[in-house]
């Protein structure tokens, strides 16, 4: 039983990758997450809404978030066209009962879908009642070169949404500072991938505590700022070698989030 507070703490599915989104609800429960994020991509359970529910049932595990196939590997999951899938994301999401859509801001070769991007997010919030979230991403980095893929920047406080994603791990792949960017989001911060990054040039996301960002002081700032929404776990256990080692992992990550927030 988790203790009382007023931020729930989730599980993403990726991050028990590359076990099959089921071991995610199950470990889940077992640890005591309150819901899940489900990232829908390559896994075909994750595409199909009916199976998801259906492990949510069976694990009694809200899916509390969705999290729209943008990336890479991602990009043909339910649609070709990037305004499908955002489309087919938010109806997923109605139909699991989340309140919460995560969607990455849009690849420079998006030209169309960029330039309705932000009328898109508007449009699909009023219709649905949904949040959809425009999550922080980061630049590809070589030295002292930087080349990003989003447009008009990796930054989505420099277009203005109404409401925010914030990854620490993609702070620390993009080199700036989290606690600036979770003041820049202000009360439209709506959702956060809790996790850590060493400020490699690399999207690491590490277990929060073993890198080099503010995890501990940005979940504070939640706490004093009265936020409501959703802490997610987005960490990486890939290189796991056995289930007990994946759960010790998702211990750890639920632990630092239950004591710092």
């Amino acid at each position: 039983m988790s203790p009382a507070h007023s931020i729930r703490v989730a599980l993403s599915t990726a991050s028990t990758w590359p076990e099959p989104i089921a071991v995610a609800f199950q470990l889940a429960a077992e640890l005591g997450y309150d819901g899940v994020e489900v990232m829908v991509w390559a896994d075909a359970v994750s595409q199909d809404i009916t199976a998801v529910a259906a492990l949510a049932d069976r694990y009694r595990m809200p899916v509390l978030a969705l999290h729209a196939p943008c990336l890479l590997i991602s990009q043909r999951v339910w649609a070709a066209d990037p305004t499908v899938r955002l489309q087919r994301s938010v109806q997923a999401a109605t139909e699991l009962g989340a309140g919460i859509v995560v969607v990455h801001p849009p690849f420079r070769w998006q030209q169309d879908y960029a330039t309705s991007f932000g009328q898109q997010v508007a449009a699909l919030e009023a219709s649905s009642g949904l949040a959809i979230a425009v999550e922080n991403m980061f630049p590809v980095r070589r030295g002292r070169l930087e080349v990003s893929s989003f447009v008009p920047s990796p930054d989505p406080t420099d277009v203005g949404y109404p409401h925010y994603t914030l990854d620490l791990s993609h702070t620390a792949a993009a080199g700036v500072d989290a606690l600036r960017m979770a003041r820049r989001m202000g009360s439209q911060l709506t959702h956060v991938h809790l996790a850590d990054g060493s400020g490699a040039p690399r999207d690491e996301h590490l277990v929060p505590g073993r890198g080099s960002q503010p995890c501990a002081e940005v979940c504070l700032g939640l706490v004093e700022r009265g936020f409501t929404g959703t802490v997610v776990l987005e960490v990486s256990t890939r290189r796991a070698r056995t289930r007990p080692e994946r759960r010790a992992l998702l211990i750890e990550a639920l632990l630092f989030a239950r004591l710092n927030l």
